[in-house]
């Protein structure tokens, strides 16, 4: 999960890309970057860290142009290095630099075919510099002459989409020519265009979100359709094309329970109001397992969950308290990497209010319980504030599946609802009871707001892989990687040096 913008407008953008990256800085708060592309000629500047630390006065004055690509990393594929924040570059044919949210599935293969079908030398383990290469082949292999169209660039885009799979929202710049955006056959990962009319004519953005359209004073337009490309050339002209033979909408369940803005609306859904609806559907659960007067208060997890509890609240009849205050300047744990670093900040991050617990039964509410560090310490500072029982509730469905499309849930072992009963789990977060939200209720909570979806990337959930491509076999290979990185390393080391040595013959 990463955010992206691209903008192509008629004065110089850099401000409004680092704008709209804060806009986006929950959805990655590992690096930063930004491209801008000036006289055929890009500037960049990125590094590791929060937008407001990576760019100072003098990185900005020097991002020059009217046209540019930003983003904020989340790592999942490859690590934390410097190396791997985006965006990626490389300078033919023509030019051109990448940002992408989501993860390849078939990155390793892509980047065997790069070297020794393409030779193209992908210099990172980062599956966004391997989309950006398989980009540059695709355009060379569709242009003729020295000159590039939309109709190259589209075909370009169709053979990726038959050659990639997984997860991939991008934009990207081509030098001189104008900005492409493009996101997967499955639409996975949330991709929307906003406008700007001025007096010299209309300014295009792109993003992940659209409150980052909002927020820099750009109107929502569409979605990216899944599959689709747009291609904005410097004269502000919109081309668009459905690059994808069998395109399908999938969106991911995750980015309305936790990942995405509360003030987005993403596929024509309003992120706030699914909330909304999984709290009233969470409340239909609870109503048929407890008696009522069994629960004195509802309190949100701030910030996430906030929306589902004070409607669950509401359909109880039920107090509503806000029990845990954040200090807004610790990170969001679930993004950080590392189980000791997670446990340590949540108390960092919360503090309970003694009097709001002191001899009540609190219905705790969740958007969802993925390791269980952070359910399990908040349950303890719960009762240490004074509370009679405590009872917690996730608006999610167990996470019991590795998310291979962009979230960082990749091991089995690692998620606390895998191999256990809810009775098993309910003990290992301390808690009295504890409620799930069933998975298709989940997804009629998003299908209430917008009823033409009704298909979703749920896998964390359901086991489901909707690009057909996850095996089990998979599966074990990124759990061996998590476990054993060095190994891991060493064995694509090995993989690549037999392949140079076999191409070399």
């Amino acid at each position: 999960m990463c955010g992206i913008v691209g903008v192509v407008s008629h004065s110089p953008v850099n401000q409004l890309l680092y704008d709209a990256l804060l806009l986006l800085q929950h959805r990655g708060q590992d690096a930063a970057g930004i491209a801008t592309n000036h006289s055929s000629m890009f500037s960049m500047h990125k590094a590791n860290g929060l937008v407001r630390d990576v760019f100072r006065t003098r990185n900005m004055r020097s991002l020059q142009g009217n046209s540019g690509i930003g983003h904020c990393r989340y790592p999942t594929a490859g690590s934390s290095s410097e190396e791997e924040a985006q965006p990626f570059y490389v300078n033919a044919p023509f030019g051109i630099t990448l940002a992408h949210n989501g993860n390849l599935t078939n990155w390793e293969q892509l980047k065997v075919e790069m070297f020794k079908n393409d030779r193209r030398h992908i210099n990172t383990d980062s599956d966004s510099e391997v989309l950006l290469n398989v980009l540059a082949h695709e355009i060379q292999e569709a242009t003729t002459g020295y000159s590039l169209d939309p109709a190259a660039i589209f075909k370009a885009v169709a053979v990726l989409h038959r050659r990639v799979r997984g997860a991939y929202a991008a934009v990207a710049q081509i030098a001189g020519l104008g900005l492409l955006a493009f996101r997967d056959p499955f639409g996975i990962r949330p991709l929307c265009i906003g406008t700007n009319d001025t007096d010299k004519g209309t300014e295009y953005l792109i993003a992940s979100e659209s409150v980052a359209l909002e927020g820099v004073g750009f109107r929502f337009l569409r979605d990216v359709a899944p599959g689709e490309a747009v291609f904005i050339d410097l004269d502000g002209k919109l081309h668009s094309r459905q690059c994808a033979d069998n395109p399908s909408l999938n969106p991911c369940a995750f980015e309305f329970v936790y990942l995405a803005r509360p003030d987005s609306v993403i596929d024509g859904a309003s992120v706030y109001a699914t909330r909304l609806k999984m709290g009233e559907h969470l409340s239909d659960k609870i109503k048929r397992e407890f008696l009522q007067g069994d629960i004195d208060v509802v309190m949100p997890i701030p910030d996430s969950s906030r929306p589902a509890a004070i409607q669950l609240a509401l359909k109880l009849n039920l107090t509503y308290r806000e029990g845990f205050i954040k200090n807004r300047y610790i990170g969001r744990t679930f993004l950080m990497p590392g189980q000791a670093i997670r446990q340590k900040s949540v108390r960092q991050k919360l503090n309970a209010i003694a009097s709001e617990f002191k001899g009540k039964t609190v219905l705790l509410v969740d958007d969802s319980i993925v390791r269980g560090t952070t359910s399990r310490e908040i349950v303890q500072m719960a009762r240490e504030a004074g509370a009679k029982r405590v009872i917690f509730a996730s608006a999610a469905p167990p996470v019991i599946y590795p998310n291979v499309y962009g979230i960082d849930m990749p091991t089995r072992d690692e998620l606390i609802a895998y191999g256990r009963s809810k009775e098993e789990i309910c003990r290992e977060i301390t808690a009295d009871a504890l409620v799930y939200q069933d998975i298709e209720a989940l997804k009629q909570s998003i299908s209430d707001v917008n009823p033409n979806l009704r298909n979703f990337e749920a896998s964390c959930f359901d086991g489901f892989y909707v690009t057909g491509d996850v095996s089990q076999a998979y599966l074990d290979r990124l759990e061996f990687a998590r476990h054993h990185p060095k190994v891991a390393l060493e064995d694509a080391a090995y993989s690549q040096l037999n392949l140079n040595l076999a191409t070399s013959d």
